[in-house]
């Protein structure tokens, strides 16, 4: 009997066993979100279904390339700042627990052979840097690579206020994925305020935000200029970029980095 294999061969939620059996896969992509509020037009999944797209979309890139990467169930689970802590339904993961589940990723990648893993981070609450340095001595032959899509240089300039949560970037990303998944009439406007001191202003201090004091609405940015061909352009960005850096680290071995 002829095995049907999947036509994407990239997505592990979508692909089976005879795809997988066939492939060599060198590199495994972990989409990492949050579930938490996004203002009253973006659902909680905002930056989980964000971090997949993009995943996705890189990966397929990537693929036609030859670069033979698999991109995991996405992690909906994020560390949340005081404040949302308290709203119905926002979940918050302790950064322990998130260091046990990249744990038994990581195990069990390297138990299969597979040791090139990118995650893409869609959520500013999440920091891998301090896990990956911790293991990268227990996967020293590995190599963990960390995407904050949100960070790579560019990616707001085609806003005009970019904002830091389901502002206008996040909203008209969301708007070009997933349509229906957006009400921007109902969206407040994302008013926020600031911390009183100077040193907390100007970063000389950091602290985690209140945001039961700094929003009204869980917003931070204004979402009304959002638009679904900003999203497009900005998401074309992203996923080329990041392919471009899936391209190169499958071109190496870990060891041979520098």
């Amino acid at each position: 009997m002829t095995k049907k294999l999947s036509s994407l061969p990239y997505i592990l939620d979508q692909t089976n066993w005879g795809t997988v059996k066939q492939e060599k896969y060198e590199m495994a992509i972990l989409p990492w979100g949050a579930t938490e509020p996004h203002n009253y037009h973006l659902p909680y999944a905002t930056d989980t279904i964000q971090a997949k797209e993009i995943a996705v979309g890189a990966a397929a890139i990537a693929w036609q390339d030859g670069v033979k990467t698999m991109v995991l169930p996405a992690i909906p689970l994020g560390l949340q700042n005081p404040g949302q802590l308290d709203l119905p339904f926002c979940l918050n993961t302790r950064l322990s627990t998130q260091k046990v589940i990249l744990e038994d990723i990581l195990m069990s990648l390297q138990k299969q052979g597979i040791k090139r893993l990118v995650i893409i981070n869609s959520h500013g609450g999440n920091d891998f840097k301090s896990l990956v340095r911790d293991f990268q001595t227990q996967f020293n032959d590995f190599f963990i690579g960390v995407i904050d899509w949100f960070k790579i240089v560019g990616c707001d300039e085609f806003f005009d206020e970019p904002g830091d949560h389901a502002g206008e970037m996040e909203t008209s990303l969301i708007q070009y994925l997933h349509p229906d998944l957006v009400t921007v009439e109902e969206a407040g406007d994302g008013r926020s305020i600031g911390f009183k001191l100077n040193s907390l202003k100007k970063g000389v201090v950091w602290t985690p935000r209140n945001w039961a004091k700094i929003s009204s609405d869980t917003g931070v940015g204004n979402p009304k200029m959002a638009t679904s061909e900003k999203g497009e352009k900005c998401f074309k960005f992203l996923i080329q970029s990041i392919a471009n850096a899936l391209r190169e680290i499958a071109s190496v071995n870990p060891d041979d980095l520098y």
